[in-house]
């Protein structure tokens, strides 16, 4: 039977134990924002929600939760050890890296994350950026909004001019799905795209597949949605950055440490390139003294605070998906519990508190609205 439960996630008993007074707690709402409905957790047991949750208050926030919701905050093997109760960590994130996700494993932790709930948000954010930045919007505003204009006796404003997308090349690191989404919407524009793969495994004959030099000095427009890693550390810095044309702009909405900081300020500020978006960075939030940050580079450089992710429908999506990661891990204990009650031969076989199946029982019930098949737990043995 201990086979049994260990494909359950090794539980100490088919339902963690404890379920009556089972404890959810969310460790960084804040990173959910204000409209996100957290209530809906209500439905697996009492919620603790915490607005944010520094490394020194991990513990005290966790206490007994037996699943943790979180996005930033870091679960190591400290954590995991001290938490005892604990058995599903769910991430509001594609990323794993603040898990340590294969101790976790060792000790019985689930751990889920949620990938592709942001293609078209962070798709559309990249374009956003872009046209704000190349068609000087934030200038163009402030001119309306100061009232130089309302004094002025010509109908129009023709200080600072604009390129179009229309006839461009446009080059993409990492061809995923956020990458093939940017790429569709750059053909719309009338842009030639081209692609380098920081994988070597996307290859497709939809798009022309360049490598990074090329790439970088035939586009007019350098976009990245790559993830984090061995090969994408650093990837872009001062070599690159003089390969590119003056023309050109950069992107950036995968992940900070891709592009060297301080080698995109030279560039910018020494026109190798004409500008820079950036919702992403290599420490969040940005430092005070970041060289990102010097007043001569705001004309040519539009930053984000990593927000690409955050559309409503793109958050709706995330919060449905851990919800039903939260449902798929309970029907798998109240499976495995069922499994366990239906091989012993008599209660007195049975080693765990039967009521935690039926109480989960009934949790799924309840969510259901009735849909959930009625389990009599003690017909398991008539």
């Amino acid at each position: 039977m201990n086979t049994t439960v260990n494909q359950c996630s090794a539980f100490s008993s088919p339902c963690g134990g404890g379920w009556e007074g089972a404890s959810l707690v969310i460790l960084d709402a804040d990173t959910l924002g204000a409209n996100v409905n957290l209530n809906r957790f209500s439905d697996f047991g009492a919620v603790r929600i915490f607005a944010q949750t520094a490394k020194h208050e991990r513990l005290a926030h966790i206490g007994n939760a037996q699943i943790i919701i979180t996005n930033k905050v870091i679960i190591d093997k400290e954590i995991i050890d001290a938490c005892e109760q604990l058995q599903l960590v769910c991430l509001t994130a594609t990323g794993m890296n603040n898990v340590d996700v294969e101790y976790a494993k060792r000790k019985g932790i689930a751990v889920k994350n949620v990938a592709g709930y942001s293609t078209h948000s962070v798709a559309q954010h990249t374009f956003a950026l872009l046209l704000s930045l190349m068609h000087h919007i934030e200038y163009y505003s402030n001119y309306v909004a100061s009232k130089t204009y309302s004094q002025q006796n010509l109908f129009t404003h023709i200080q600072q001019g604009y390129s179009e997308l229309y006839g461009k090349t446009w080059g993409i690191i990492g061809l995923g799905a956020i990458g093939r989404a940017v790429a569709k919407i750059a053909e719309a524009f009338g842009c030639k795209v081209c692609y380098y793969s920081t994988s070597g495994k996307n290859a497709t004959s939809d798009y022309e597949q360049k490598s990074l030099n090329d790439l970088l000095a035939s586009s007019d427009i350098v976009s990245i949605h790559a993830p984090l890693n061995e090969q994408t550390l650093g990837l872009i810095g001062a070599k690159e950055l003089q390969q590119m044309k003056s023309s050109a702009y950069l992107i950036n909405v995968g992940r900070g440490g891709i592009v060297n900081e301080p080698d995109l300020a030279q560039a910018l500020r020494c026109n190798e390139i004409a500008g820079a978006c950036l919702d992403v960075m290599q420490q969040e939030p940005l430092p005070e003294n970041s060289p990102l940050l010097a007043d001569d580079l705001r004309a040519k450089l539009l930053i984000t605070p990593h927000i690409a992710w955050i559309s409503n429908e793109a958050l709706e999506t995330l919060m449905n998906r851990v919800y039903e990661h939260i449902c798929e891990f309970l029907d798998a204990c109240v499976a495995a519990g069922a499994k366990l009650i239906s091989q012993s031969k008599s209660a007195d076989d049975y080693p765990y508190d039967r009521e935690e199946v039926a109480n989960l029982l009934r949790i799924r019930r309840n969510m259901t609205e009735g849909n959930t098949k009625e389990v009599d737990i003690n017909n398991f043995w008539n």
